[in-house]
């Protein structure tokens, strides 16, 4: 369904710009086009507030949320495992090469039946867009056909998404029964699947891309790596993979190539300005400067870090150096499809960091200083911060910005967001929002100006 050639929504719009800043806009009116790119964003002191109001009052198009909760920007999740969504919530006791071969890769392997991938991904879509998910970098399998139905999906319920088909052909890290047959056949699937994404019925916005994904370089040749690094020069086509995830992968790279993970990605060509490297936790100053100066990301993923890393990534660091980072829930080494857990948790990730964790050192030496970060921080990253990496007008609401945008709703029945309107200011509702606040408390969800999940709006 085309959008309508204007759209009006008016209310209390709460965004964080910049990574100290939120911003609160109360009683303001967004216009949006046909393309769901905001027109203008306009304020009770702009001199044409009063007219631009009564002309949206009287449109046909016009959403208001009156005091009925406040307009969010859709959330980004920089880092997903689409086919491991039915694994949620299991085997998170075992080592990370041991959760791989005994439980993930089985599982990734079902996805050559076309109907189970339909059944699997059609259930994450639609439960990540009502978790606020608007923009989701995804891990597919090594299956075209299974790829391709992942971003079919998204193109029909509306989500803004990358999907990779996962490159993986080394015979000595990757199972028999799941792999690609050869290298150059991996590289032809990798091909066809950026070009069969791109010209997807329905998809002609792009709002849908493709992304190139070899799934580390434990699972890939040499020859792999480099012949990707090829197709997305020539492609102009991200990347994603994982870099220094946990000891195991880290050393595993220095092991076989003699350089460090961000290196040995860097000479074959796989740091490019819109690469997503997923973890990164066992990087060191010199690995950030390369993924700066290549204007490449990381997708943090505190809570899956919990589980498989063995260490907590360097945030403040990488942030104070200028390295681009968004949030990423890793489903389903991350038990949870909601980005305001990523956001929670990395807080508390960069918490521990600070304070350190082991009591019999003293409280000087435990931790590291000034590692921390806050509630606004942790919102920018999932926000802003994911479309600054993937170089995409998103996470704010700005002129020029795609309308993708949550309505929460503070009357929602069952919620554990607690709103007193006596005692909380908009601030402490933003914070508590945060902190507390799921799906439950999500009305409407809009991508591009659509509804893509809900109806609450009025």
């Amino acid at each position: 369904m085309k959008n309508p050639a204007t759209q009006y929504f008016f209310g209390t719009f709460m965004h964080t710009p910049a990574l100290d800043q939120l911003e609160i806009l109360h009683d303001t009116l967004i216009s949006v086009d046909a393309a769901g790119t905001i027109l203008s964003v306009v304020c009770p002191d702009d001199p044409s507030y009063r007219e631009s109001l009564d002309v949206a009052k009287a449109h046909k198009h016009f959403t208001s949320i009156g005091d009925n909760g406040f307009y969010l920007p859709g959330l980004v999740d920089t880092h997903i495992h689409a086919p491991q969504w039915p694994q949620l919530g299991k085997a998170l006791h075992l080592p990370l090469e041991n959760w791989l071969m005994d439980c993930t890769f089985p599982l990734e392997s079902k996805y050559q039946d076309n109907a189970f991938a339909t059944a699997m991904y059609t259930s994450l879509v639609e439960t990540l867009l009502a978790n606020g998910t608007t923009s989701a970098v995804y891990f597919a399998t090594a299956h075209t056909r299974a790829t391709e139905i992942l971003a079919e999906l998204c193109v029909e319920k509306g989500q803004r998404a990358w999907v990779g088909r996962v490159a993986m052909d080394d015979q000595q890290q990757c199972p028999d029964y799941y792999r690609d047959s050869s290298t150059d056949q991996g590289l032809r699937d990798s091909d066809d699947s950026i070009r069969t994404i791109r010209q997807l019925v329905g998809n002609e916005s792009q709002r849908v891309k493709p992304i190139l994904t070899p799934r580390f370089i434990p699972s890939c040749t040499d020859e792999m790596l480099a012949g990707l690094g090829e197709l997305a020069k020539q492609h102009h086509c991200s990347v994603q993979t994982h870099c220094s995830e946990s000891d195991w992968e880290h050393q595993y790279v220095i092991d076989r190539t003699g350089l460090r993970d961000t290196e040995a990605l860097d000479k074959f060509g796989l740091l490019t300005r819109t690469t997503v490297l997923a973890h990164a936790n066992f990087i060191n100053h010199s690995d950030m400067s390369i993924i700066k100066n290549r204007g490449a990301g990381v997708a943090h993923c505190p809570l899956s870090n919990q589980y498989f890393a063995g260490s907590v990534f360097p945030l403040r660091e990488a942030l104070n150096l200028g390295v681009h980072v968004g949030l990423g829930t890793d489903i389903s080494g991350g038990p949870s499809a909601s980005q305001f857990d990523s956001c929670r948790h990395a807080i508390s990730a960069s918490r521990m960091l600070e304070s350190g964790v082991d009591a019999n050192l003293k409280a000087d030496t435990r931790g590291i200083k000034n590692a921390r970060i806050d509630y606004i921080e942790a919102f920018y990253l999932a926000t802003t911060g994911g479309g600054v990496m993937l170089d995409e007008p998103i996470g704010m609401f700005r002129k020029g910005y795609a309308f993708d945008a949550l309505h929460i709703d503070t009357s929602a029945i069952n919620s554990n967001l607690l709103f007193f309107p006596e005692i909380d200011s908009q601030a402490d509702l933003f914070q508590k929002t945060l902190y507390a606040a799921t799906r439950t408390d999500i009305a409407t969800v809009w991508v591009n100006g659509a509804v893509a999940s809900g109806h609450r709006g009025s």
